[in-house]
C-alpha cells in the first residue's frame, strides 16, 4: 500500500488529532474495521453509518466508494458483504439528534456507535474523512478512504443501501416532499415542496431553507 497522510488517534496519547504516514496501514492479522456515513449534506432523514470488517480471504469484488455505483450494483454488494463479512454494524442519527447537536458531532457519535456494534472487537478502524472517532482501538482517519480501503468502502454501500431504503419508507409516510426520489437532498423539487407545505418531522430544523423559517415542534 502506498504512503498517504491520514489523521490518527492513539489510546493513552490523549485526544489530540496528529497527522502521521501511514505504510502498510493494517498489517497482515489484524481485524481491521472500515466505517463510513451516508447522508450528512440532505435537508431531510438521519445520517447513517456503518462499520464493516471484512474477511481478508472472502473480500467481495467490485468494492468501490458508494457514491460511484449504480443502485442495482449497490444491492448486489450489500448482500455480498452482509453474507461474507465478519462482522457488520450500522447506526443512525436521526434529525431531531442533528439538530440537537450538530451533523458532525452527531454524525461521529453514531460513527462510533456502529463500531461499539460489531459482533467482535476491530484491532484497527479506518474512518472516511478527516475525523478519527471516540473508540478505545487505534483509529486513523483516511480522506477519500473510501475510495482505497476496501472495508471502508464497504461500510458506504452498506449505509448507502439502508438510508436509501429508510428515506423510501418516510416517503410511503410523507409523499408530499419526494423523498425517494432524492434521498431528503436539496433538489428545487424538494425545496419547492418544503415551501408548500412546511417541514415534516424528518426534517433537519438546523439546515436552510428550514432553519430560520420554522420551528422544531
Amino acid at each position: 500500500m502506498a504512503d498517504r497522510a491520514a489523521h490518527s488517534n492513539i489510546p493513552g496519547k490523549g485526544t489530540g488529532t496528529v497527522t502521521v504516514t501511514v505504510t502498510g496501514i493494517a498489517p497482515s492479522g489484524l481485524l481491521v474495521a472500515g466505517v463510513d456515513e451516508v447522508g450528512r449534506g440532505p435537508l431531510a432523514g438521519p445520517v447513517v453509518t456503518a462499520a464493516v470488517i471484512l474477511d481478508p480471504a472472502d473480500v467481495p469484488a467490485g468494492l468501490a466508494d458508494s457514491k460511484t455505483l449504480s443502485a442495482a450494483r449497490r444491492e448486489v454488494l450489500f448482500g455480498e458483504i452482509t453474507r461474507r463479512a465478519l462482522a457488520v454494524s450500522m447506526a443512525s442519527a436521526s434529525a431531531a439528534s442533528i439538530d440537537a447537536a450538530n451533523i458532525r458531532a452527531a454524525t461521529l457519535a453514531a460513527m462510533a456507535r456502529s463500531v461499539r456494534g460489531l459482533a467482535m472487537s476491530p484491532d484497527l478502524v479506518l474512518v472516511d474523512g478527516r475525523d478519527v472517532i471516540a473508540v478505545p482501538m487505534r483509529c486513523h482517519a483516511i480522506i477519500r478512504g473510501d475510495a482505497s480501503e476496501p472495508a471502508i468502502a464497504a461500510a458506504s454501500i452498506i449505509a448507502k443501501v439502508l438510508r436509501d431504503r429508510m428515506m423510501a419508507r418516510l416517503s410511503e409516510a410523507f409523499p408530499a416532499y419526494g423523498f425517494a426520489d432524492h434521498a431528503g437532498y436539496g433538489t428545487e423539487a424538494h425545496r419547492a415542496a418544503i415551501l408548500a407545505h412546511g417541514p415534516c418531522p424528518h426534517h433537519r430544523f438546523s439546515f436552510a431553507p428550514v432553519k430560520g423559517r420554522w420551528l422544531r415542534p
